[in-house]
C-alpha cells in the first residue's frame, strides 16, 4: 500500500458511493488506475464491504448500551462468539483485555428489550457468568472511519522551552 492507496480509503470511508471517476480527479490517476487499486485493496482483504450509515433511533433503535461479559473458563469463549452472531441487536463484540473477557456494543428499541437480550439471550449462553451493562445517554462521536493516511509527524524540537 502506498499513499494513493490510502487517500483512496479514505475517500472511500467518507463516501462510499464517490464514483472512481470522483476518486481518479482527488488522487490525480486515471479511472481505470484507480479501478485496479480499488479491485486490489478488495482482493487483499483491506476493503472488507460497503455499508449505509444509518440513524438507528430513527429506526426505533433509541437505547445504545455497551455489556460487559464475562466467562467462566476459556472453553466457552468460541461458543459465546458465535452465539452473539445471531443477535441482530448487538453491533460489535470484542474480546478484551480487563476485568471482562467480552464487551459488546448493543442498539436496541427500549429498557423492556434490553433486558430481554441480556436475560434471555446473553445470560443463558453457556460459560456466561456475569453481565455489566453501561447505557449510554449521549454521543459525542460514532464513526465507522479508520485513518489510512498517517498523520503529519509534529516537529517537537525545542518543545518546552
Amino acid at each position: 500500500m502506498d499513499g494513493i492507496d490510502n487517500r483512496i480509503l479514505d475517500l472511500l470511508q467518507a463516501d462510499a458511493r464517490a464514483t472512481q471517476q470522483e476518486i481518479a480527479r482527488a488522487v490525480g490517476l486515471s479511472q481505470p488506475a484507480i479501478a485496479d487499486r480499488i479491485r486490489h485493496l478488495e482482493e487483499r482483504g483491506v476493503i472488507v464491504g460497503y455499508a449505509a450509515r444509518v440513524d438507528a433511533a430513527k429506526l426505533g433503535k433509541d437505547i445504545t448500551a455497551f455489556i460487559g461479559v464475562n466467562i467462566g473458563h476459556p472453553r466457552y469463549f468460541d461458543g459465546f462468539a458465535r452465539r452473539v452472531q445471531d443477535i441482530p441487536d448487538v453491533l460489535e463484540c470484542h474480546k478484551v483485555a480487563g476485568p471482562n473477557t467480552y464487551l459488546l456494543k448493543v442498539k436496541t428499541e427500549n429498557t423492556t428489550s434490553l433486558d430481554r437480550l441480556l436475560s434471555t439471550l446473553l445470560r443463558t449462553i453457556p460459560g456466561v457468568t456475569r453481565t455489566e451493562t453501561t447505557v449510554a445517554l449521549a454521543c459525542a462521536k460514532e464513526t465507522t472511519h479508520v485513518r489510512a493516511s498517517p498523520e503529519p509527524r509534529r516537529n517537537t524540537q525545542g518543545a518546552g522551552r
